[in-house]
């Protein structure tokens, strides 16, 4: 047996049973036109009951889309990583972090002095 002897032949994916000519009918469809801010333009395809939405990433560029040729939706503004740290430092002042430090520090102390094992 040579190699590629098992493959089916004139057929594809999804195709129906060999010999049939019909699929059945398509649904009706409306397409719908996208434009994103690098000037893409995306037709997507939805079925005629179905509401299109609003925005639809851009497949070529991944930038939101909108209907609107001429006022074409901004792209997202994309903010540097955070640490846990500045995180904190948004919600403390430096004067509620030293309070909170020095409450911190005069529990060990405490803790130290009456004995207790501290890891």
């Amino acid at each position: 047996m040579a190699g590629g002897a098992n493959a089916i032949r004139g057929s594809r994916v999804g195709a129906g049973p060999m010999g049939e000519a019909e699929r059945g009918d398509a649904a009706p469809r409306k397409a719908v036109t996208y434009f994103c801010a690098n000037e893409h333009r995306s037709v997507i395809t939805f079925a005629v009951e179905a509401t299109p939405p609003d925005a639809w990433d851009c497949p070529k560029c991944g930038l939101p889309g909108g209907l609107d040729a001429e006022n074409a939706p901004a792209a997202p503004k994309i903010e540097p990583y955070k640490t846990h740290l500045a995180y904190v430092k948004e919600r403390r002042s430096d004067k509620e972090a030293e309070d909170i430090l020095e409450e911190a520090i005069s529990l060990l102390r405490s803790r130290r002095k009456s004995g207790e094992i501290i890891f």
